[in-house]
């Protein structure tokens, strides 16, 4: 077992030490001081824009699992590289590209052929996300990264902040983003068809992987075909379990951010378009048992956004945004029929106007005027939104998001039309999300259970004294002895101001590190 200190916290801490023996690092951001270096194929003739008929040098990283469905939707290029900590997982993959050229380690990927790489594909657990992203930025990559875009507040600033100081195409891999129905929502709402919107109920099957869970205590064999320590990456060190490895390592928090990280950034994204929210002034969190190694089996989240300027026929009041998981469901609204299910079998969400209201299943997908009536005589407004081709179709079988950063990666910045979920939409996003995140952590069965005040340009709560304690269970067991129950249920002590900070910005091990944030943007 491990020790029940703070040093054994199960959250990534973070250090800007050097990567030891990649010295790629210090030279490319020497030479992006004087000069962005791209390679040639995105130069082109007229140096920064690459014709229509060229194609990108692309590289994935972490492509065993949804890595492999976005290169499928990237491949009217050339798949250039492949990097995976897996071999064995990744296989499908390499067979379906096979001049590709093969890597466990990106760092090494970049450092040998990076000068011939255009654009990075990154779908690995949600803590190498921002590490990579970032790295790659500052060699002058366009960067796609699946959500959620990053494992912390932190991270997600700074990914905004270097995809504008580098001018790079980004999108984050929220791929309902590209379709209609997010533009849809927005209209009807902007059109005033449901009057001001006071609040917002959405909500998720997830997790469909465990959570809830102490940490293993016996360490597993390592696979041949993975490279343990590259998993890890920047996360602390722990030893191998098959609980983590494929895929179910979205429950624990040394590697992923739970349902709400998981589906958030899918199901809030027509609430960000609708009514442009940004940053919460606070956020209020309860939760099942929590612990220390893994997120909560079930959660209720509630974020409060300041009133914004009105926009089309509405005024943009104050609004409470609820998010519900793990079964979880808000009130079913009145005006919605017996046998009607509330938005789809994945989630939804429910807009609630002063006059009248809106749902909509998970992605956004096919809103609805409530009660359902209503559509009968509703004139859907005249489209305000620019449409990506291809995002009226089949959500699973279209590349319309994949295509969409493609086509920006091969305009210039000067003239680029920027993807929908760019950095500079969904870094923020992210920020909202990861903060919710941290709430969850912080509430705990003895824990913070208050509105939590955010500010959001400095990253921070403002409502916690130095003096608040939170206590989070590390070990916890039951047994029936002779007829009675025995419960064995331990925590861990923690400042809640250090262990706010430390959840904002996670330290990395490792030897790993992020570049500096840009003080120019």
């Amino acid at each position: 077992m491990w020790a029940t200190n703070k040093s054994s916290l199960h959250i990534p801490y973070i250090t800007m030490a050097n990567i030891n023996r990649r010295e790629f690092l210090k030279r490319s951001m020497t030479a992006a001081a004087a000069f962005m270096i791209v390679p040639n194929t995105v130069l082109g003739k007229s140096f920064g824009h690459t014709a229509p008929s060229d194609r990108l040098n692309i590289a994935g990283i972490g492509i065993g699992g949804m890595g492999r469905r976005n290169l499928k939707n990237m491949s009217t290029e050339n798949i250039y590289a492949l990097c995976d900590v897996d071999w064995d997982y990744a296989m499908k993959t390499f067979n379906d590209y096979p001049k590709a050229l093969r890597f466990k380690d990106w760092r090494k990927m970049l450092d040998e052929v990076g000068k011939n790489i255009d654009a990075v594909l990154v779908a690995t657990p949600d803590h190498t996300h921002a590490v990579i992203a970032a790295n790659a930025m500052t060699l002058g990559k366009h960067v796609y990264v699946q959500k959620p875009l990053t494992h912390s507040v932190y991270e997600a600033r700074l990914l905004t902040n270097l995809a504008k100081e580098y001018k790079v195409a980004t999108q984050m891999g929220n791929q309902g983003n590209s379709f209609d129905w997010c533009r849809r929502t927005a209209e009807w709402i902007w059109s005033g068809a449901i009057g001001d919107v006071t609040s917002v109920d959405c909500w998720t099957d997830r997790p469909i992987w465990p959570q809830g869970l102490m940490q293993p205590t016996q360490a597993d064999a390592v696979p041949e075909t993975l490279d343990w320590d590259l998993f890890l990456g920047p996360a602390r060190k722990i030893p191998y379990s098959h609980v983590y490895h494929p895929w179910n390592w979205r429950g624990w928090w040394d590697f992923g951010t739970g349902a709400l990280g998981d589906m958030a950034l899918h199901i809030m994204d027509p609430i960000v378009w609708s009514l442009g929210i940004k940053y919460p002034t606070s956020v209020i969190a309860s939760s099942t048992l929590a612990n220390v190694y893994s997120a909560p089996e079930a959660e209720m989240i509630t974020y409060t956004f300041p009133a914004r300027p009105a926009k089309g026929k509405v005024n943009m009041p104050e609004v409470k945004v609820n998010w519900y998981d793990g079964g979880l469901m808000p009130p079913r609204p009145a005006e919605l029929e017996d046998g009607v299910m509330m938005g789809d079998e994945n989630g939804g969400i429910i807009f609630n106007g002063t006059k009248g209201k809106i749902m909509t299943g998970c992605y956004g997908m096919n809103p609805t005027l409530l009660p359902l009536s209503r559509m009968k005589d509703f004139e859907e407004p005249a489209p305000q939104l620019r449409r990506v081709p291809g995002g009226n179709g089949d959500i699973w079988n279209t590349d319309a998001h994949e295509q969409d950063w493609i086509r920006a990666c091969k305009e210039s910045p000067e003239n680029r039309v920027e993807p929908s979920s760019n950095f500079a939409f969904s870094g923020p996003f992210t920020e909202m999300v990861d903060m919710g995140v941290i709430a969850v952590r912080l509430a705990g069965l003895y824990g913070l259970h208050r509105e939590l005040k955010w500010d959001g340009d400095n990253m921070r709560f403002t409502n916690i004294s130095p003096n608040d304690k939170v206590k989070i269970v590390n070990y916890d067991d039951f047994k029936v002895i002779d007829g009675d129950p025995r419960f064995d249920r331990r925590f861990a002590e923690f400042n809640a101001v250090e262990l706010a900070e430390e959840l904002v910005r996670h330290t990395y091990h490792n030897g790993y590190s992020l570049p500096d944030m840009p003080k120019n943007v």
